[in-house]
């Protein structure tokens, strides 16, 4: 398994990825077939983030070059928040459980310090009890609670907000 930086040229099985993971996932932000990007879209996007110095993706991608999982950072774009980036995790559903979550979050810590990033933050439905889990391992802490921050299916849902400093 290999995790590294995405380029311009995944674009389109990025997008698969993204798509796949929504249809599977059942906390995800986005529904299955709600986002709409086309692969030129996510192309140009992904040329802008190589331009950010605190924005970037992670994937991780399976012997013979198949994405199964991302790890993407969205860095703040003012000057008192450039310190500070969000999270946004996904796995193909076949691939949980085998320390991927694991090593995105190592990686993207490396990544990190060597970008001058201070503080690691995302939110979480308080239910995802196998998130929770995870990024509590990863060294997350919950700040506070996100009350009826999403509805799922006509039934609302709390999330975590968690961070971690560096």
């Amino acid at each position: 398994m290999l995790i590294r930086e995405i380029k311009p040229e995944d674009a389109e099985s990025f997008v698969s990825l993204i798509r796949q993971v929504e249809s599977e996932a059942d906390f995800m932000l986005m529904e299955a077939g709600e986002r709409k990007i086309s692969n030129e879209q996510q192309r140009k996007r992904l040329e802008q983030m190589e331009e950010e110095a605190n924005s970037t993706i992670l994937v991780a991608e399976q012997d013979g070059g198949k994405l199964v999982g991302y790890l993407i950072v969205i860095g703040g774009n003012a000057r008192r928040n450039k310190h500070s980036v969000y999270l946004v995790i996904g796995i193909l559903k076949e691939y949980r459980g085998r320390g991927i979550g694991t090593k995105l979050f190592q990686k993207i810590e490396e990544w990190a310090i060597t970008h001058n990033i201070l503080r690691l933050e995302l939110t979480v439905v308080t239910q995802n009890e196998v998130g929770v889990s995870l990024y509590k391992k990863m060294g997350f802490e919950i700040e506070g609670t996100k009350r009826n921050s999403l509805m799922i299916e006509d039934t609302l849902f709390n999330e975590y907000y968690m961070s971690k400093l560096l």
